[in-house]
């Protein structure tokens, strides 16, 4: 039996529902300030962990980034406090979407919505990490595809960008799974349509991962295409079992 709260919720006005979801922006945004704010007084513990697959290079003795320009440094604190923010706010932000739309749907659909917000979680941080243990890869190909004869000078700025990019990138193309699934589910596509279409999605899959991996370098290709062929393969599988 449903809740008061949801028997409530079913009966709201436009202006009830506006103003529930502003609630739920509200509380969302006030996430990501609380989490920007708590990187941005830990921002040297961030910066040293972030700095490892640098460091891991052994390129300089210091381990140190450079910072050109006098707002440079502030702006990457910035920088690494928004991204930070919004990264471990995450989690609060799809809770509020969850309480949001639970009450519109029945039983069964509830049950999905939270297992979809789950596993979303579960593979946006899977591909962050992923491209975390893979920067150092993407850095050593970079600096030997310039030759011997150039040396590699890394600024703070262009450094944490794109490690925060390319973090971001895996993270978002590792829920490539919860949306074929959730396409199955919607009735959008068939189970059997997908493995009728594997070979295409292979060809697919490499083009966007040569394409989208933010370093270019083949070892990030494969360490996101290869995950991505699995998960096309694991999705097929959990959208038949979830329809019977």
């Amino acid at each position: 039996m449903d809740s008061s709260f949801q028997r409530a919720s079913r009966g709201m006005t436009l202006t009830q529902h506006l103003s529930e979801a502003r609630r739920r922006i509200l509380l969302s945004f006030l996430a990501v300030v609380v989490f920007g704010i708590l990187a941005f007084v830990e921002y040297n513990a961030i910066l040293t962990f972030l700095e490892k697959p640098y460091c891991d290079l052994n390129l300089a003795e210091s381990c140190q980034l450079t910072a050109i320009g006098a707002l440079s440094a502030f702006s990457i604190r910035i920088k690494i406090a928004y991204y930070c923010g919004m990264l471990f706010a995450s989690p609060v932000v799809l809770w509020q979407i969850w309480r949001f739309i639970t009450p519109g749907l029945k039983k069964r659909e509830r049950r999905y919505a939270l297992s979809f917000l789950i596993a979303a979680t579960m593979f946006f941080a899977g591909g962050c990490s992923m491209a975390f243990l893979m920067f150092n890869h993407a850095l050593q190909f970079l600096n030997a595809i310039g030759g011997s004869g150039i040396t590699t000078l890394y600024t703070a700025d262009s450094y944490i960008g794109l490690i925060i990019l390319m973090m971001f990138v895996f993270g978002l193309t590792f829920e490539f799974p919860v949306i074929l699934v959730g396409l199955q589910l919607g009735r959008v596509v068939t189970s059997r349509q997908l493995l009728k279409f594997w070979r295409y999605a292979i060809i697919l899959i490499t083009v966007a991962s040569a394409v989208f991996t933010p370093s270019g370098d083949p070892l990030s290709m494969m360490a996101m295409m290869i995950p991505l062929l699995a998960f096309y393969f694991l999705a097929i599988g959990v959208g038949k079992l979830a329809k019977r």
